[in-house]
């Protein structure tokens, strides 16, 4: 695309052509790929490093780039948040316990364009609490999704996730957001997963960003560890995020990232 010609709304956001739709699907079809490649590896006993280890071979072999590492320092393919852990988990040694939850979130360059998408898994049988808050969780995401199109606003998109979270008797975290992604890895706007509806920036086509509600089986409330990155509830309720990178179109949205396999919730496939 011409950066020169590239039209930028008055709220700071840039405005993509038809062409470069076909650039977001093929990074979120990657993304989306080593995600549906990574189900089989969360079992009880295993690491989150040693799936974050797999995932920086899928991205090699595939021969395309990891966003992340390097990324204000940062020295992983992935964040794997587990359990009461919000968001940006660091892979590490711990062993994974039956029952424990965990987002896996992935980003790849390809082309120059960023494919951006997390999901749930489970390791080993799914309590009945977690599965609850994860399909709370997951419908929340696609209510959002719904919502997208050329005359709504990022009110709408919030609204509609924040509406239905909180008539289930949980919590949308306030203190992360989705974003604009492109070619570049974060960009505006701050797609905010609560709101009110007919506010905040008109949604026109040819815009492209994440919606990536954090929901929290207690209050949103979160906080931030000393390795400045971990994000954990407050309260030490367990927490669940989906991810999608999407494109406005003519009628709707397109969703780049989905799962190729099924496998975008952890009780399909």
């Amino acid at each position: 695309m011409d950066e020169v010609r590239a039209r930028i709304t008055r709220d700071g956001i840039r405005i993509y052509e038809d062409a470069d739709f076909a650039g977001m699907r093929a990074a979120g079809r990657v993304a989306a790929e080593i995600l549906d490649d990574v189900a089989a590896l969360v079992v009880p006993g295993t690491t989150t490093a040693a799936i974050d280890d797999f995932i920086t071979d899928e991205i090699k072999r595939r021969g395309v780039t990891s966003a992340t590492i390097g990324y204000k320092g940062y020295r992983h393919a992935s964040c794997i948040s587990v359990n009461h852990v919000v968001c940006h988990g660091i892979p590490g040694a711990k062993l994974l316990a039956d029952g424990d939850i965990l987002n896996v979130d992935v980003t790849v360059i390809v082309d120059g364009w960023f494919g951006d998408t997390s999901r749930m898994y489970v390791a080993g049988a799914l309590p009945r609490k977690s599965e609850r808050l994860i399909e709370v969780t997951h419908e929340g995401l696609m209510r959002g999704i719904a919502a997208v199109k050329p005359g709504n606003t990022f009110g709408d998109i919030g609204h509609a996730i924040q509406s239905y979270v909180e008539a289930n008797r949980m919590s949308v975290v306030r203190d992360f957001c989705g974003h604009g992604l492109g070619r570049v890895f974060h960009a505006p706007p701050n797609v905010l997963h609560y709101g009110r509806p007919g506010t905040g920036p008109v949604l026109e086509e040819g815009m492209f960003f994440t919606i990536e509600p954090m929901v929290n089986l207690g209050r949103p409330e979160t906080k931030v560890l000393a390795d400045d990155w971990t994000a954990v509830t407050r309260d030490k309720s367990l927490s669940a995020q989906f991810e999608h990178s999407v494109g406005v179109t003519a009628t709707g949205c397109e969703i780049f990232t989905l799962s190729p396999a099924g496998k975008f919730h952890p009780t399909w496939g």
